[in-house]
């Protein structure tokens, strides 16, 4: 089962699920927006990814350059800012099983499939 955290509006992200909707798998689509993640969640996902918070944050959104950039943040901090305003999380996330990948280009969802 993959599941994809989505944004509809993203162009990147619904080529993502378009291919995982092609590769016959079992799939769940989460659209984040609409369902935002949880502080658990996306502490789970950031540790599956293999990254620090910072590399999942979207820098040049509005939000980001107006409210937290040039700022001291600690990772929980950077995690706080994300669940606040989930449009600052880079997509589309894909996870199956243990690993995540963010599949920015497209060819790297074919590392969890």
């Amino acid at each position: 089962m993959i599941t994809i955290y989505h944004n509809p509006r993203c162009g990147k992200s619904r080529d993502c699920l378009a291919f995982i909707q092609n590769s016959n798998l079992e799939y769940e689509v989460i659209k984040y927006l609409e369902t935002p993640f949880t502080k658990d969640e996306l502490t789970k996902v950031i540790g599956k990814l293999k990254i620090k918070p910072i590399e999942l944050v979207r820098t040049k959104e509005l939000i980001w350059v107006e409210k937290y950039k040039n700022s001291a943040l600690s990772d929980a901090q950077i995690i706080q800012a994300m669940i606040d305003h989930p449009i600052l999380i880079e997509r589309p996330i894909a996870v199956r099983g243990n690993k995540a990948i963010i599949a920015r280009p497209l060819d790297k969802i074919k590392e969890i499939l």
